[in-house]
């Protein structure tokens, strides 16, 4: 968490929380979700605003975390700020490289150590730092990794899409009354 983040926290420790506002979509891309998108409906069947903005993006990057009971938000100075997740907490990225290293949509890199697989044929990697979804574009790579074994895993579990939050503890849509 960056400094100016900590300092913001302990000079103004009780700011409430946001919810709704922000999400991650399964290829690991950032939406902003103003009051009209939130009437339009749920993400990501209204998705609201991509975040473009690199530097944006990089902050919220180095102040991503997860809470005690499984919900992912972004401390934006004093307000925690709960994402909503179309899928997983973490989307990865494997490298198309020797080994197939794994790196997270915010540039964490990762061990794995299991592969699942859903019934919509979607890969999941459960890693040293959680639980994600293998970006589509890398799906190539992630057989290969597979196929020689290069993370320690040559077969993945098979896994009910709709088992994956509560199987690896993470909450896709945070709410105020839930906590």
């Amino acid at each position: 968490m960056d400094d100016i983040v900590k300092a913001a926290l302990k000079k103004w420790p009780n700011v409430p929380a946001c919810y709704d506002w922000l999400a991650l979509d399964a290829r690991g891309q950032w939406w902003m979700r103003d009051e009209r998108t939130q009437a339009a409906g749920p993400f990501p069947q209204a998705k609201g605003s991509r975040i473009e903005h690199e530097k944006l993006r990089e902050f919220i990057h180095r102040n991503y975390e997860c809470d005690e009971h499984g919900a992912w938000y972004f401390q934006n100075g004093p307000q925690r700020v709960y994402v909503v997740l179309e899928c997983t907490p973490w989307v990865w990225r494997v490298m198309d490289t020797p080994g197939h290293a794994v790196v997270s949509h915010t540039g964490r890199a990762a061990v794995v150590q299991q592969a699942w697989l859903d019934e919509a044929g979607r890969l999941y990697l459960t890693t040293d730092i959680g639980p994600g979804l293998v970006h589509s574009l890398d799906v190539g790579a992630a057989a290969q990794a597979l196929e020689q074994a290069d993370w320690g895993v040559t077969q993945p579990r098979e896994v009910a899409a709709k088992e994956i939050a509560r199987l690896w503890g993470f909450v896709t849509r945070p709410q105020p009354a839930a906590r």
